[in-house]
């Protein structure tokens, strides 16, 4: 069973490292806070709450200041700046973000980097932000798990491999890929569950695109085999486990009834394929992969045995 973990931190330090340049952001104050962290997968516009002398920001939340609120903020006079200052400082946020490429007042960025709050700026529009951050925060704090197997894109098939150390996933993976299939992840696969019933498997970034192959070491596929062997995530669709082939064990020979694997409260279909000399694995993966397109289509590929 996959490993998880309910902890999940984002600091606002890895947002800005791994997706500042997509975001466009640019931190003009606050360098010092940067260990703070984001709990929340919404995004949140204060709007005219900005003058309410009650604010009350949602926690964990990151908060973007566009037009409207640079422009109340700009229209209010000095006593009046320095209370909505006071204010939005006491919130317990992880950070603010300017849209727009607007200029926010130099009290707001004092403000900011005196209380170690981080303070953005970006060119994006306040919508074109909110919809990218949201789909980022979606995926990064979701309820997480790791396995330990391998993650390829079969026949437009997600597929997660595995198997005990040694069972021969990476070989059966290298086999697939060089007919065609895609690498997400060998050895250590990152799952998320992502709304209330899909799960998204990618590699941790230290091992992205490597592989281990027993007697030639570690190769890195997109090197070897180009971009179109590789894929950065993937949904997961179906799982199936290879086991050491026991000729005392009786396995399924129908294929009427598919068994389940639960990941994250989620099921998935699950296949036990027994492994010994002389069994094509990979052709047999890719074959159940074509197998599950065709079931997921409406089809029964084994309708005369099952009445």
């Amino acid at each position: 069973m996959p490993n998880s973990d309910t902890g999940n931190p984002l600091r606002v330090e890895e947002l800005h490292r791994s997706w500042g340049e997509e975001l466009e952001i640019e931190l003009l104050a606050g360098e010092k806070g940067l260990e703070r962290g984001i709990a929340s997968d919404r995004i949140q516009k204060p709007g005219l709450k900005l003058l309410d002398p009650h604010l009350k920001l949602d926690k964990g939340t990151i908060q973007i200041l566009g037009k409207t609120e640079i422009a109340y903020f700009d229209r209010l006079k000095a006593a009046e700046k320095k209370s909505v200052t006071v204010s939005l400082m006491s919130q317990e946020v992880p950070c603010f973000i300017i849209t727009r490429d607007l200029t926010p007042d130099k009290r707001l960025i004092e403000a900011c980097e005196k209380n170690r709050i981080p303070l953005f700026s970006t060119k994006l529009y306040t919508g074109k932000l909110i919809s990218m951050l949201q789909e980022i925060l979606e995926v990064r704090l979701a309820p997480f798990a790791t396995a330990h197997g391998v993650l390829l894109d079969v026949q437009r098939l997600g597929v997660l491999l595995l198997g005990k150390s040694g069972i021969g996933k990476s070989e059966c993976a290298l086999d697939l890929i060089l007919r065609g299939s895609k690498l997400i992840s060998d050895d250590i696969v990152e799952v998320r569950k992502v709304g209330p019933s899909r799960l998204v498997g990618n590699g941790p970034e230290r091992i992205k695109h490597l592989m281990e192959i027993r007697g030639v070491g570690i190769i890195n596929i997109k090197d070897l085999f180009g971009t179109t062997s590789v894929m950065e995530k993937r949904e997961i669709d179906m799982v199936i486990e290879l086991v050491q082939w026991n000729p005392d064990t009786e396995y399924d020979r129908l294929g009427i009834e598919t068994g389940t694997y639960n990941i994250l409260g989620i099921d998935l279909p699950h296949l036990v394929i027994p492994v010994s000399p002389g069994r094509n694995t990979a052709t047999i993966i890719e074959v159940a992969a074509r197998n599950q397109l065709l079931k997921q289509s409406g089809g029964r590929p084994v309708r005369l045995f099952d009445n």
